[in-house]
């Protein structure tokens, strides 16, 4: 039996409005590279197909820290949808790599659900979602999918300042190095952390970082 990793498969939002699709293509494969470097993949992020990657990781906490990540880089700018799996997945090639599997499907399943649920007005914020590969045991789904929902819903409202702000919480920094390089007060990054709840968005990732 093949191990059950954490699938994920990435686009980008709104890709065929860009300005320069070339350009977009080199910022998506920045943010591709800087996850991989970041964070431990098991099969590392790739660009497949036009605007879509996708890779694996050893545990779904893993795989949300990739997805928190890469939508933190490319915000406000590049905004990007994320489905994630859980399942076995099998190597079909090596050169160049093919891989197939419940992992696999579940993780598409999930991102085409995610598209989906956003052109519904009241959840035009949702951008992740995860499934669970039928018959295997996992993070439970509808507990993984609440918190995706509610971490999307902030992001979608937060500012660039903000969003600068909470990478920078997220990365250790303290108030006073963020407002440094904002080139701001730290009363002010005080007062935006209580005000958007940015602390409480940190807890919650490290929290995310710890699933199955």
């Amino acid at each position: 039996m093949s191990p059950l990793v954490a699938t994920l498969i990435g686009d980008v939002v709104g890709s065929r409005d860009a300005g320069s699709r070339a350009g977009l293509h080199a910022r998506l494969e920045d943010l591709v590279s800087q996850v991989n470097e970041t964070t431990d993949p098991l099969v590392p992020l790739r660009i497949t197909v036009g605007d879509e990657y996708q890779g694996c990781w050893a545990s779904l906490g893993d795989a949300l820290v990739a997805v928190r990540t890469l939508r933190l880089a490319g915000l406000p700018q590049v905004d990007l949808r994320h489905g994630l799996g859980w399942g076995e997945v099998s190597v079909l090639s090596e050169s160049p790599r093919v891989e197939d599997g419940p992992g696999w499907w579940a993780a598409r399943a999930a991102i085409e659900y995610a598209a989906a649920e956003a052109r519904r007005a009241g959840l035009r914020h949702v951008r992740t979602a995860y499934r669970c590969a039928e018959g295997v045991a996992g993070p439970d789904q509808a507990a993984v999918n609440a918190a995706l929902l509610l971490r999307d819903q902030v992001l979608g409202g937060l500012s660039g300042r903000s969003l600068s702000v909470l990478s920078g919480l997220i990365e250790g920094r303290t108030q006073r190095e963020i407002a440094d390089a904002e080139g701001v007060s730290a009363s002010a990054i005080s007062q935006r952390v209580r005000s958007d709840g940015l602390a409480v968005l940190v807890a919650a990732e490290e929290m995310l970082g710890r699933v199955g």
